[in-house]
């Protein structure tokens, strides 16, 4: 018997039209359908009159039912896995179950569709040439604002997933660590109540903290910090020669004050300079 096929369906994040021909056929023609929530999934399946079985699969039973559908997959059923909303295996455990499913030798075929990072980020202005998926970061305080702070020097756009009960706190440690930065919050995408603020930091941090609650999935998008540019220590000695008269000894110790940079290097380069 030959072994069945995962395949990883990309589905709706809210509006059930947007869903592809592909994605609708596998979910008609496997053997089950792996969920995060039935009641979420029923819901679209409905929508396209498909009657495929559910199968419950979550971060809390990922064990007991990964290895369940390992072995359908090896007796040869097709399955698909979904989440409740856009490309599942990001933030949730389908990447360790496509792991699994890899190490055993199973056919794997992603559908590709919506996904919420890459919706936010398209929407909210910021660049997207360069961007970092961050998911969501640790539910503590304190744990939260040291991963922040590690971010801090991030040049590429960022992205986050969190949770509408403490987007409050995440936007207030954001303001504070990564300063007047534009962003963009993103609620409820592709739904009815579909919301899409942009602004500074702080400006989202007051919009958002004034209110009494904060309803559905949340998806943050941060600017990255602004780029520095390393200057050589030839380039530094060359432009401070220009307007420099006083000793190489007196202007080694000035910019290596300045730039932290080692005083025999400078030095160096100076006599190299006033040598020429």
């Amino acid at each position: 018997m030959s072994t069945g096929t995962l395949y990883i369906v990309a589905t709706p994040l809210g509006n059930l039209e947007d869903i592809t021909l592909r994605a609708i056929r596998v979910l008609r023609e496997v053997s089950v359908v792996a969920c995060e929530d039935t009641r979420r999934t029923v819901k679209l399946l409905n929508r396209y009159e498909i009657r495929t079985p559910l199968f419950i699969f979550h971060e809390y039973n990922k064990m007991r039912a990964g290895k369940n559908i390992l072995r359908r997959l090896r007796d040869g059923e097709s399955v698909a896995l979904v989440s409740d909303a856009g490309t599942p295996a990001i933030s949730d455990p389908g990447y360790e179950l496509v792991r699994e499913a890899i190490a055993a030798g199973v056919p794997l075929e992603v559908v590709p569709g919506p996904s919420a990072l890459v919706a936010a980020l398209v929407v909210s202005g910021l660049p997207t040439d360069h961007f970092a998926f961050e998911g969501f970061l640790p539910a503590r305080k304190e744990k939260r604002r040291k991963a922040m702070k590690a971010l801090a020097g991030e040049t590429r756009t960022m992205i986050f997933y969190e949770s509408p009960q403490r987007i409050a706190g995440f936007l207030q440690d954001a303001a504070e660590i990564f300063g007047e930065r534009r962003g963009c919050v993103v609620r409820e995408l592709t739904k009815i109540h579909e919301e899409i603020l942009r602004g500074t930091l702080p400006e989202l941090a007051g919009e958002i903290g004034g209110r009494d609650s904060v309803l559905g999935e949340v998806t943050v998008v941060v600017g990255g910090a602004q780029k520095t540019v390393e200057l050589s220590v030839e380039e530094i000695v060359r432009a401070a020669l220009e307007d420099a008269s006083g000793s190489s000894r007196d202007l080694t110790r000035e910019i290596a004050e300045r730039t932290g940079l080692s005083r025999k290097e400078i030095y160096a380069e100076i006599l190299r300079h006033r040598g020429k």
